[in-house]
């Protein structure tokens, strides 16, 4: 169990370091320019990709608990459900690396540009579309690979037989 525990631990300060790190060797963010960068994270809709952290850590440690000793289901399941109400605000953690980031990365004068364009009626049609824009770009890329995969599979094969290898 203390192994567990310290991979665990080790995961986490790795998570953290490489989370945190590159923001501790940029350049620190002016207050005005964290306070756009979150106004820009929340129109953007950036941190929808980690809302389900915090359920996915404490699913992930209910399992390991429960693989240990399937007995304790109802407790870890009782148990867990509180842990996720009473962790979630630590998402907010997340959200405000996540505008000191974009504040690193932009100047406030341009945060503020970024902003202006995603209030803009285009901005807002390119964070509606844009899932589907990616939706249909991937299935497209999937479905062009496979043809080219049969393609190069077929050239092989020719070259192969030519070359008098039975397939």
């Amino acid at each position: 169990m203390r192994f567990i525990q310290g991979i665990h631990r080790a995961a986490g300060l790795a998570l953290c370091l490489a989370f945190v790190a590159p923001a501790a060797y940029a350049q620190q963010p002016t207050p005005g320019a964290v306070a756009v960068a979150r106004e820009v994270v929340a129109t953007t809709g950036s941190m929808a990709i980690f809302n389900p952290l915090v359920a996915g850590v404490i699913e992930q440690a209910r399992l390991l608990f429960l693989q240990q000793n399937p007995g304790m289901a109802k407790d870890l399941n009782e148990i867990t459900a509180k842990m996720r109400t009473d962790l979630a605000p630590r998402l907010n953690e997340v959200n405000e690396e996540v505008a000191k980031l974009y504040a690193s990365a932009f100047s406030e004068q341009e945060l503020k540009e970024i902003l202006t364009f995603y209030k803009s009626p285009v901005g807002k049609k390119l964070l509606n579309e844009q899932a589907t824009v990616v939706d249909n770009t991937m299935r497209f890329a999937q479905n062009w690979a496979n043809s080219l995969s049969d393609e190069v599979i077929g050239k092989l094969r020719d070259e192969l037989k030519k070359r008098g290898h039975q397939l």
